[in-house]
């Protein structure tokens, strides 16, 4: 029997409101046409082995050859991920994401050699090669990243071993997917009118800012006990896929798990330093948060599940999803008409997965494949909170859109280093919009609340997971067990130290490292605090110097991957090698919270 207010079917949901994958394929057997064309496509590669050294054209035609294989399989991935999402119980397309997947290892392995065999090659001939062969000049700064990274690549024998782990490799985060994805199941807790609702990650997020904090209490106990009930076999998936992130390390030379993921950005690794430092340096903003908002509740023990709480409960209202499309194209005028123009044709032509349905996939994220659309998951739950994820995932999609209209394909993809830029440059602009057009005290202290719990959920609480996976794989290199246990001591010593003395770290939340899907991909969760400190100084200069701003910005979106991403950014107007643009984005904090403390004053 299906309880009151169940999560709907993928087949309840409105087609206006579901992505158009059918621009990808139209049907299951165009996608096998594709798959088989791959599948004989990959032998033209070994007809290159071992001869890249004899002529810029053998060069040339491998590289050309392995990047129309390599155009046409991110295509077939991204159809079967994307169709997989939409539900993630549907069996066709795990079968699909499935062989995909394993045809991409086969790529890996086909093309393992490429790298390897132009290390072989005297610089001084790849010199002449770029200058001999016209159309091998587009690849001057693929080679010359490849010779940066020489001492990082092995043998081609050994490289081709390590894409052929590809498919294992990955199992880690697939196992994870498809347990907190399809197999999770949450009580029903009652909602604020005592009607009892299905848990659900997604509508977690809109509870645990509920009024009534009995609702938060319920969601907050609901969902972690889940975890909780689970913790031994999520902590060996996310052992396993550090022990993986540790091994790829040793294996090619780096001096650790942290310099394997950045030095392929050639970013230092006194940034990521410099990100933890930073932040640990100027905790007493945010302790200093805690104690207005234990104030301001009016509760005598502040607990984690207050944290989400807005402090204006009286200003919280539906936005419906029509009106957030509005609202966002309002509060990205400052990019101009070409940029709005481009946010309509995503809104109209099928860009977007709107809401939330049974086995989709939790969260929200852009995505495509050259030549496709620039696609947009959500899980739209009416909340201003989701309006301000529309802007940042269009953000990300318009970055997609410059980038592969601008660039070939070999540098159509942004760094993730630059991947949060665009988007959170969309939610500072949305924001300053909002605040400049309320004249009423207690929505301005609304969206000052919900400014600072974006620095405090972007800045603050990134670099704490951070500093948790920089810790966490220190201990794995040195050879230590992680076990649910240590990795949950380990998560509540942080939170306590991040929130300070008026907050309360529940039990439950020790086990939060467990739902946090970013922790597959190590090192990742930083940029996302780079990313906000970079978007924070763009924002503030397109606000100011209009014109002259905007033009460098929409450059910067139109980059991809064709220079270093540090330099890119300093083209731009940011300069992320100091500690400036954090320590700006603080004082931002620090004078919301001002603001904020005034106006309750008042």
């Amino acid at each position: 029997m299906i309880k009151n207010d169940a999560v709907p079917k993928r087949e309840e949901i409105d087609g206006q409101y579901k992505w158009n994958l059918e621009a990808i394929y139209a049907d299951n057997k165009l996608w096998e046409k594709d798959f088989n064309k791959v599948k004989k496509m990959l032998p033209e590669l070994e007809q290159f082995r071992g001869k890249l050294q004899e002529s810029a054209k053998n060069l040339l035609k491998c590289l050309k050859t392995r990047d129309k294989i390599s155009e046409l399989t991110s295509k077939l991935y991204v159809y079967a991920y994307m169709k997989s999402h939409e539900d993630t119980k549907n069996t066709t397309y795990q079968a699909l994401t499935d062989r995909v997947t394993s045809l991409t290892v086969q790529l890996d392995t086909a093309a393992s050699y490429i790298t390897p065999e132009i290390l072989t090659i005297p610089e001084e001939t790849l010199s002449a090669y770029l200058s001999k062969e016209k159309d091998l000049k587009v690849y001057r700064f693929l080679i010359q990243e490849i010779l940066r990274q020489k001492e990082y690549v092995l043998s081609p024998r050994e490289e081709e071993l390590i894409a052929r782990m590809g498919e294992i490799a990955h199992n880690p985060e697939t196992v994870y997917s498809m347990l907190t994805n399809a197999d999770l199941k949450f009580p029903y807790i009652k909602d604020a009118e005592g009607k009892e609702v299905e848990l659900s990650e997604e509508r977690y997020a809109k509870f645990i800012r509920s009024e009534d904090r009995r609702v938060r209490k319920d969601a907050f106990q609901g969902l972690f006990t889940t975890y909780q009930g689970m913790n031994n076999t999520i902590g060996a998936t996310f052992s396993g896929s550090v022990k993986r992130d540790t091994f790829y390390a040793q294996v090619k030379n780096y001096q650790s798990a942290l310099q394997a993921a950045l030095e392929p950005d050639n970013i230092p690794l006194e940034v990521y330093d410099n990100v933890v430092d930073t932040i640990n340096n100027n905790l007493a903003p945010l302790h200093r948060y805690m104690a207005l908002k234990k104030k301001v509740l009016g509760v005598e023990a502040l607990h984690m599940y207050d944290l989400y709480v807005p402090l204006v409960a009286e200003v919280q209202k539906d936005v419906p999803y029509d009106e957030a499309q509005k609202i966002v194209l309002e509060g990205l005028k400052p990019l101009g008409k070409e940029y709005q123009n481009l946010l309509k044709q995503g809104f109209t032509e099928g860009w977007i997965d709107v809401y939330e349905n049974q086995g989709k996939r939790k969260g929200a994220y852009s995505w495509g494949a050259y030549g496709t659309y620039p696609y947009v998951l959500l899980n739209y739950n009416n909340t201003l909170n989701d309006a301000f994820t529309l802007a940042h995932e269009m953000g990300h999609s318009l970055h997609t859109y410059y980038s592969h209209q601008n660039q070939p394909y070999v540098y159509s993809a942004y760094t993730i280093f630059l991947a949060e830029v665009a988007s959170t440059t969309n939610e500072a602009l949305l924001m300053d919009y909002l605040l400049k057009k309320t004249t009423d005290k207690k929505e301005k202290l609304y969206l000052l609340n919900l400014y600072l719990e974006q620095i405090r959920t972007t800045v603050y609480r990134q670099t704490m997971f951070a500093e948790f996976e920089k810790i966490v794989h220190g201990k794995a290199e040195a050879g230590e067990a992680l076990t649910p246990d240590l990795l949950s001591a380990i998560w509540h010593d942080l939170n306590v130290k991040y929130y300070g003395p008026e907050m309360i770290v529940d039990s439950e939340l020790d086990i939060e490292w467990a739902r946090i899907p970013h922790f597959y991909s190590a090192f990742y969760v930083y940029k996302y605090v780079t990313g906000y400190a970079a978007a924070t100084s763009l924002s503030q200069q397109i606000l100011k110097e209009k014109k002259a701003a905007r033009e460098k910005y929409l450059n910067f979106l139109a980059q991809g991957s064709s220079k270093y991403s540090i330099d890119i950014l300093q083209e731009a107007g940011v300069d992320m090698t100091t500690p400036q643009p954090l320590e700006d984005t603080i004082r931002v904090f620090e004078e919301k919270l001002a603001e904020m403390e005034k106006l309750f004053a008042e």
